[in-house]
């Protein structure tokens, strides 16, 4: 019997280590400060040795990987004043830390601009206080 569709176990290997290696080819690229193309393309026609080369690559100045280093550091970008675990490890309460409470809006919407979000009731209300 003729089979087709049977292209063995290391094929498909070689298949992922080729597509991997582009990927992580193109990351390194963009995060050096090339172009992701420069990077996809040695991962793509070079394979794992185009890796290698991105590796071997300097970063230009400025890049991410000058900046930041190696790997990404979600930490680092974290703006001043927060802990690492956010705003309630901070000792703020959790009604400060979600920000300020915003009016309720009706139902429909307003088309004269009037309403809780100018702070003036809306048209169609008498005002309170009589």
């Amino acid at each position: 019997m003729l089979a087709f569709a049977n292209i063995g176990p290391a094929a498909l290997y070689l298949l992922f280590i080729w597509l991997l290696s582009a990927a992580g080819a193109a990351w390194l690229a963009q995060r050096k400060g090339y172009t992701e193309r420069v990077g996809l393309m040695f991962g793509l026609i070079l394979s794992v040795v185009g890796l290698i080369i991105m590796l071997l690559l300097p970063g230009r100045p400025g890049s991410t990987w000058k900046l930041e280093g190696p790997l990404p550091n979600p930490g680092a970008r974290r703006p001043l004043g927060l802990s690492a675990l956010g705003p309630l490890a901070a000792g703020l309460e959790a009604s400060e830390a979600a920000g300020p409470a915003l009016p309720d809006s009706p139902a429909g919407g307003d088309d004269a601009g009037t309403g809780p979000s100018s702070g003036e009731p809306p048209a169609s209300e008498p005002p309170a206080g009589d």
